[in-house]
């Protein structure tokens, strides 16, 4: 099976040197957990580590934003970009009364995602995140349907995705189960990864990951000057996943 390393610190070692060559990947954690740069690092590193080109795709923060928090790691994004090797796009929705107008806007943004695979030939997705579809779909059955159908057409692309969501409170409660806000999102990926924060300390654990023999223990991570380094050799115990 050829592997995609994440080019994260540490974390390829988790599982056995990368994620499956396009699978997705759901990468779930409560506020502050590191969910954002978790997913901004796996695009940077893999235009800068190993020349992919890498689309960002975001639902709820301005380019501007990620921008800065790029910069903030001093990330050399600029210079990738030109190259053609990162895009950052947000998507475009709308509030609309029915739920045909939300699918028709979908569809409108599937087609621009998937030109601009095409026209920097992609291999690398994220999108963050699913949770956002909520703001634009209040009934849950039709958003549910919504994020199956959504996440089914992106692995069309043929990209090693990463689709972030936030973790609820209530769900968070129910360590190593729940890790996504509708229920439907662990079940539609290929892998599920945690991320969680309690203040000081942070860790991680990889629920499941498609046709790997992966960690089955919790280990710690920081967010350091350059981004995230996971320490694969710090087992942590389970009561540490509570936030």
């Amino acid at each position: 099976m050829k592997r995609v390393p994440t080019g994260i610190p540490g974390f390829d070692e988790l599982i056995e040197g990368g994620i499956p060559e396009g699978a997705s990947i759901l990468v779930g954690g409560g506020p502050g957990a590191g969910k954002t740069i978790f997913a901004m690092q796996y695009i940077y590193e893999g235009a800068r580590s190993y020349n992919e080109p890498g689309l960002y795709v975001t639902l709820e923060t301005g380019l501007k934003d990620i921008t800065w928090n790029m910069q903030s790691f001093s990330w050399d994004i600029k210079t990738l970009q030109d190259k053609n090797l990162m895009k950052i796009y947000r998507l475009n929705l709308t509030h609309s009364r029915s739920a045909e107008e939300i699918e028709q806007q979908i569809e409108k943004e599937l087609a621009i995602i998937t030109k601009m695979v095409d026209s920097i030939d992609a291999k690398r997705l994220v999108i963050d995140s699913v949770t956002a579809f909520g703001v634009w779909i209040p009934k849950r059955g039709a958003l549910r349907h919504m994020i199956f159908e959504f996440a089914n057409r992106l692995k069309e692309t043929g990209c090693t995705t990463l689709l972030t969501s936030e973790i609820p409170k209530e769900n968070r409660d129910n360590i190593g189960y729940k890790f996504s806000a509708y229920g439907v999102e662990e079940f539609v990926a290929d892998g599920v990864v945690g991320l969680y924060f309690t203040p000081p300390n942070r860790s991680i654990f990889v629920r499941k990951m498609r046709g790997t023999n992966h960690s089955k223990s919790v280990h710690a991570f920081d967010i350091a000057e350059n981004g995230i380094e996971i320490h694969p050799k710090d087992e942590m115990l389970w009561g540490a996943l509570r936030q």
